[in-house]
């Protein structure tokens, strides 16, 4: 069971890449695709492919493909994207604002309904015609709406006690923008993001693709530019 649960877990990490790569096959008239351009877009195998929705039910026909509209709803209805999904940001700073600015968040099915700040020159203003809040009301409105997750883009030190504030007010689901981790509940869902490790993640596949381009380079050479580069190298004092 173990097993299976990580493979479900590995599947399920790739439908969001599936489904926004379906989103602009759409966008762009198309109508059907193949596991074969699905994995290339992905980068893994066709097979793997196949595999993955074959564990949700999803089966394409041979010769044919997937029907993209089709394929988008199932693996909506897998990620929960059928239904609206309420949220709420806690904290109204740059990355706060940001975040409500991203009008791509309503067209999956999130939609931003309260922004809560401590700062007095932040309340009172408005971030496309949603009012930012003092925190002092969180409990108030949390109450009377039924808010399903919560974005927390504050400073570290107060991440995990806005996240237990949120949670004893009954949202049961976090994504957590702040440098650091917490425990919740298991009936709690949490995500957190962390820039830095994405950055060097990217840093890492840079300098991979670097040694690849240097390691091919080497390969390139003639044989007979071997000796005058040596030589050019002892010359250098």
């Amino acid at each position: 069971m173990k097993d299976e649960n990580k493979v479900r877990t590995a599947v399920i990490k790739r439908l969001p890449k599936y489904y926004r790569y379906l989103s602009v096959l759409r966008q762009m008239g198309i109508g059907r695709v193949s596991s074969v351009d699905l994995g290339r877009q992905l980068e893994i195998t066709s097979s793997q492919v196949r595999q993955d929705f074959f564990n949700f039910g999803c089966s394409g026909l041979q010769g044919y493909g997937y029907e993209v509209e089709s394929l988008m709803q199932e693996i909506g209805k897998i990620l929960g994207l059928d239904r609206v999904n309420t949220m709420v940001i806690i904290g109204a700073g740059k990355l706060g604002r940001a975040l409500a600015n991203h009008s791509s968040f309503e067209k999956r099915g999130f939609k931003i309904i309260g922004m809560f700040d401590v700062k007095p020159n932040l309340i009172g203003k408005a971030v496309r015609d949603i009012e930012i809040q003092s925190i002092d009301n969180l409990q108030e409105f949390l109450i009377r709406h039924a808010v399903d997750i919560a974005v927390i883009t504050v400073p570290r030190l107060h991440a995990r006690e806005m996240a237990e504030r949120v949670i004893s007010y009954g949202v049961k689901g976090i994504w957590n923008f702040a440098s650091v981790e917490f425990e919740v509940p298991e009936d709690v869902a949490v995500e957190h993001i962390h820039f830095s490790e994405s950055l060097m993640a990217l840093s890492y596949k840079l300098k991979e693709k670097r040694l690849v381009y240097a390691s091919e380079w080497e390969d390139d050479r003639c044989p007979e530019e071997e000796p005058d580069r040596m030589a050019g190298r002892l010359a250098v004092p």
